[in-house]
């Protein structure tokens, strides 16, 4: 697995300041010192997200919120980065060589997709242990490749989706062996995102899978590089969060 972001977007484009109060709350939970939980105190299932490079973000808190709120589910956040933190947004992007080496070593270390997938499985598991009949799961940006890489044989997950993701390759949706909603933005290679469906049309479980190819949406626009003062891209936001929702009311039933 590839641990080199070449999404040339998802190194360029700076997070957006947000005035969004998050309704959760951050709790410790399994191995993880800090997870932001929300939605309500116990739920028939269980949905976690796996955020973007910039860790937690309002707007991503935002999605969070909405989802757990409409299908009335608990959504779990973990801080995947923790201890070290995520990728330093300011300043975002870097310009010097150094910078940009930074950012890359980042992906290679901290935000390596192997080591997190593993992350992603085990909390996964744990959520069913606790009791939770189905397990969801959506990432971003670098989330995106964890989320759909935990999608595998024997995983503990019923759907997963992923929304404007890096390191996108056809190769990882040959391995699914549960449905999966694809959302990318025009950032992400075209052609990678047309393979993906076609094999997903091919599964035992494509009835359930669902995509949307966001042609004027820039990478990130549902997370922490969401303008949501844009009217364009906050109704964009709202169309791929009740995709995202409708997608897990169908998996997740």
């Amino acid at each position: 697995m590839t641990t080199n972001n070449t999404n040339a977007a998802c190194c360029t484009i700076p997070p957006v300041l947000s005035d969004y109060t998050p309704k959760g709350t951050f709790k410790s939970v399994g191995s993880f010192n800090k997870v932001y939980v929300t939605g309500p105190e116990t739920s028939t299932n269980a949905i976690v997200c796996v955020y973007d490079i910039f860790g937690f973000y309002p707007q991503t808190q935002q999605g969070a919120d909405i989802v757990a709120s409409t299908l009335k589910t608990t959504v779990y956040m973990p801080d995947f980065f923790e201890p070290d933190g995520p990728f330093p947004h300011d300043p975002f992007p870097p310009t010097t060589d150094e910078g940009k080496q930074a950012l890359q070593n980042f992906f290679a270390t901290t935000a390596n997709p192997p080591k997190n997938v593993a992350k992603l499985i085990d909390f996964g598991k744990l959520l069913k242990t606790n009791g939770a009949a189905k397990v969801g799961a959506y990432g971003f940006c670098w989330g995106g490749k964890v989320t759909v890489s935990a999608g595998g044989e024997n995983t503990p997950f019923s759907s997963v989706s992923i929304i404007h993701p890096a390191m996108l390759s056809a190769e990882d949706s040959e391995k699914l062996t549960i449905p999966l909603a694809i959302y990318p933005s025009k950032d992400e290679p075209k052609e990678e995102f047309e393979k993906i469906v076609s094999i997903l049309s091919e599964k035992s479980f494509a009835s359930l899978c669902d995509h949307k190819y966001y042609s004027t949406m820039h990478h990130g626009w549902a997370a922490a590089r969401g303008d949501l003062k844009n009217e364009e891209n906050k109704k964009e936001f709202e169309d791929v969060y009740t995709k995202l929702v409708n997608f897990f009311k169908k998996t997740l039933a």
